[in-house]
């Protein structure tokens, strides 16, 4: 997945932070009122309320904020009212694009992104027209100093993790879908909390950027990542570091 992580740290420089903050705290806490409601409140039997937790934690949102999300599932009769969504489509140079997200509104949603797509140089596709780029796997990110890059290979791969790459200043490493949340908690109780937990749309293929086409990505991802019912947006963009440091 290279370039990825340095990709999303470009993206979280663009724009206005505390806006973009509130706006992530509001999508972590719909996540985790919705797995919740799914699952239960105990974090312990339900793993996708503890993914969800995990990705709040690393994006350091109060814990204040956290549980006052879990509770929302007894007082808000809607967060029941969320079903999930994935959109894919095509944005500049031909990139591969998986958008997913938690609406109570499918309609409405798929027009707004269908919109964001033609404005910023895309198009939204059918379903299954992209994903078969892409496998579902989990990934588990941890900043480089927590350990050296031999050391975490081999404690990630005792813990049952298929891939572990370090590039730039992350510890990248991935596992099978099943095997997330194992993994996840082994490291935990060595580390700490990661720097991000969760699945993800892992591109088979990579496709290189110049910075025109890195621009008119970013301003794509940008305005689908800016709706309310989007969660998650993946691509199969590898933008390489000199195009990142004029980006930057």
């Amino acid at each position: 997945m290279a370039g990825h992580s340095k990709f999303k740290n470009i993206m979280h420089r663009k724009g206005a932070q505390d806006k973009k903050r509130a706006k992530l705290f509001s999508k972590l806490s719909r996540e985790i009122t919705v797995a919740a409601k799914m699952g239960g409140v105990d974090a312990d039997a339900n793993p996708r309320l503890r993914l969800a937790i995990s990705a709040a934690k690393s994006e350091s949102m109060p814990k204040d904020n956290i549980q006052r999300a879990i509770e929302k599932t007894a007082s808000d009769k809607n967060a029941a009212d969320f079903e999930e969504v994935r959109y894919e489509g095509y944005g500049t140079a031909g990139i591969a694009i998986i958008v997913e997200g938690l609406t109570d509104n499918r309609n409405r949603t798929a027009s707004e992104l269908r919109s964001c797509f033609a404005k910023n140089g895309g198009n939204m596709q059918d379903a299954g027209s992209v994903a078969y780029q892409f496998d579902r796997i989990g990934q588990i990110v941890y900043p480089l100093e927590v350990e050296s890059e031999d050391a975490m290979f081999e404690v990630a791969l005792e813990a049952g993790a298929e891939n572990i790459l370090t590039e730039g200043d992350e510890h990248i490493i991935h596992t099978a879908m099943v095997d997330l949340n194992s993994v996840a908690q082994t490291l935990q109780a060595r580390y700490g909390d990661a720097s991000a937990t969760g699945l993800i749309w892992h591109a088979k293929v990579m496709t290189t950027l110049n910075v025109d086409q890195a621009q008119s990505l970013l301003n794509l991802i940008e305005a689908l990542e800016d709706n309310d019912d989007v969660q998650h947006v993946f691509t199969n963009a590898d933008i390489p570091d000199d195009v990142l440091e004029q980006l930057s």
